[in-house]
Formats: structure tokens, C-alpha cells, sequence
């Protein structure tokens, strides 16, 4: 079967892994050089000429090879003690939690000798390193300049953003994808038409925003509505009468730890919104532990309010961060 050029050139570029020591377009880095990335989404064009395809692999985690795994990470580490460590951790036992929550030790990873355990630091480090080849064989093979197409990843999801190519893009990626042993999880992977329909990436939601003060609609991001679940779930669970025993100090100071972080992510974009929301769930939940601790009967506003909340308990309010946010002093 006589191979295209391109594919020629394909099959040269996944044969010989390379994943490190090259610019975007082909050329050699210098030692110590930062990497430097083109745009990622093309601007000032009209927003209905942006199509998107978000793509998701499956598991990555779960499917990554040990074997080409660890040939990336040696051109990284030549420690043989370190490399041991990383292989003796990639295939240990692990602990898996069944639909009827029943535990049981499993040696999958070692017995097929792919995937990495899930829940530890290095993991996504380590999908990172491999799906390296990836995100570089997309550049220097000419994918991103021949369609336009830009890859935004992190750990084990990525986006392609591209223009009138995503159907192309969809089969490069499937087939780049077969050469690195991944699978694509066809749940997850759609084709997004940006702003007519939105994407969430990263737990941020992407997609048709309006401008408070001028009703202006754009093209922004703000935290999807499954992160803010979540919270309110954590919130939840913080407040319930089994932590009746513990201090209203203790419950402030985990709450505020909790808020905190999950605002320090969630800065980007019209967050006042889901600020507010959060804070009145907050509040609420705050309450009804607090009824329950002191043996309340009444809803508890008046025993409670919101300004006891915030000023003598010491609960913080999302909605006034936006204030202190840097691009909001300009």
C-alpha cells in the first residue's frame, strides 16, 4: 500500500516519539527556552464563523500505555532509581468502588500494563508528558496551519478550535489518537457552533454572555452550572447535623477555606451571578446548622440575619470580591 506524504511523514513522527526538543513549526529549541504557543482561538471575526469541536479522550488516565509512557518520561528523568519508582506506582494495586459501593483490590494497570491511578498529583503530570506528542505532532505535522484548528488542553481534555475544518479535524484527531493507543469518549465528544450553543471546559461554561451594564451580548466564559452544584454539595455536607457537636467558629473557617478556593478559580468572566447564588445557599445552609445547634423552632432570620452572619460570625461574601479583583481596579 503506497502511503501519502503526509502520512509518510506521520508514521515517522509517532515511530521515532517525538515529544520534546522541538519548536511548534519544526525547529529546535534552545535548553532553558519556554515554549511558545500561537492563539488559540482566531479574533476579530463574526462569532457564527467560529465553530468548535471539544473533544474528550476516554480515560485517559485509564488508558495510557506503560510502555510508551515511561519512554517519554525517560527522555525527562534518567534517574533509573526515579524511573522504578514511577513504574513500581503506575502498576500497584488499586482500590476500585463498585456501583453497589462494595470495595475490592484490583491489578488491572499491571495486568494490561496501561492506565494511571487516578487522585494523585503525578497523574496528570504524567498524561501531560504523554499526550505531549500529541500536541506537538499536531503543529509540526501541519494539522493547526492546513486547518486552522488549535488544541487547548489540560491533562486529559482538550478542545479543538477551528474554523469551517471540524469535520476534518475530527478525523486527524481520531487517527493521531489510534497511533498513541488513547480512545475518544464518544459521550463527550461533540461538534460546538460558538455562541449559537455553549461548551464547558475545564468547569468553566463557554459560550453567549451579556454585559450587565450596556445588555451588549459576547462571547465569554462564567462557572458552569455542574461546578456550582458541587459546591453546593460540599456546602451541604459541611452543614449537616452530624457537625451539630463542633463550634460555629470551626464551621465559618471551613466554610471561608472552601469559598475561597472555588472563587480563586472561578474569577473570569460575569461571575456575580453564581457569586450571589452561592452566598444565598451559604447563608442558608449556615442557618439551618445553626437552628439545629442552638434548637431553633422559628426559620431563624431574626435570631440569625444575614448581617450576624457575615459580621459577627465572620462568613465572607463572594459578591463582594469582584471589587478587589486586579482587572477590576483598572
Amino acid at each position: 500500500m503506497r502511503l501519502t506524504p503526509r502520512e509518510a511523514t506521520e508514521n515517522q513522527w509517532f515511530h521515532r516519539g517525538n515529544d520534546d526538543g522541538m519548536r511548534a513549526h519544526g525547529e529546535p529549541r534552545q535548553h532553558g527556552e519556554p515554549h511558545r504557543w500561537e492563539r488559540v482561538t482566531p479574533n476579530g471575526t463574526p462569532a457564527r464563523d467560529k465553530p468548535g469541536r471539544p473533544g474528550w479522550r476516554t480515560g485517559s488516565f485509564d488508558s495510557i500505555p506503560h510502555s510508551e509512557l515511561m519512554k517519554s518520561v525517560s527522555r525527562r528523568v534518567s534517574d533509573r532509581h526515579l524511573l522504578k519508582l514511577i513504574k513500581m506506582w503506575l502498576e500497584a494495586p488499586a482500590e476500585e468502588v463498585d456501583d453497589r459501593g462494595r470495595r475490592r483490590r484490583t491489578t488491572r494497570n499491571k495486568d494490561e500494563g496501561r492506565g494511571s491511578p487516578q487522585g494523585s498529583p503525578i497523574s496528570p503530570l504524567l498524561a501531560n508528558i504523554y499526550m505531549r506528542q500529541f500536541i506537538l505532532g499536531w503543529k509540526v505535522l501541519g494539522h493547526e496551519r492546513r486547518l486552522d484548528a488549535h488544541i487547548v488542553n489540560y491533562a486529559d481534555d482538550f478542545v479543538i478550535c477551528c474554523r469551517g475544518s471540524a469535520d476534518e479535524a475530527m478525523r486527524v484527531m481520531r487517527s493521531m489518537m489510534l497511533r498513541l493507543r488513547l480512545t475518544v469518549n464518544e459521550t463527550k465528544t461533540r461538534l460546538c457552533r460558538v455562541p449559537k450553543e455553549s461548551v464547558t471546559f475545564l468547569s468553566y461554561t463557554i459560550g453567549l454572555c451579556h454585559s450587565a451594564r450596556t445588555g451588549r451580548s459576547y462571547i465569554g466564559t462564567k462557572p458552569s452550572a455542574k461546578s456550582i452544584d458541587s459546591l453546593k454539595a460540599e456546602i451541604h455536607e459541611l452543614t449537616e447535623r452530624q457537625w451539630l457537636w463542633t463550634t460555629v467558629e470551626d464551621r465559618v473557617a471551613k466554610l471561608n477555606r472552601m469559598l475561597l478556593g472555588w472563587s480563586n478559580y472561578f474569577c473570569l468572566g460575569p461571575v456575580s451571578p453564581a457569586y450571589r447564588a452561592i452566598d444565598r445557599y451559604t447563608r442558608h445552609r449556615l442557618r439551618q446548622w445553626l437552628r439545629g445547634k442552638h434548637k431553633v423552632q422559628s426559620r431563624g432570620t431574626t435570631r440569625f440575619p444575614d448581617a450576624r452572619l457575615h459580621d459577627e460570625f465572620g462568613l465572607i461574601r463572594l459578591c463582594d470580591r469582584p471589587r478587589s479583583f486586579p482587572w477590576a481596579k483598572g
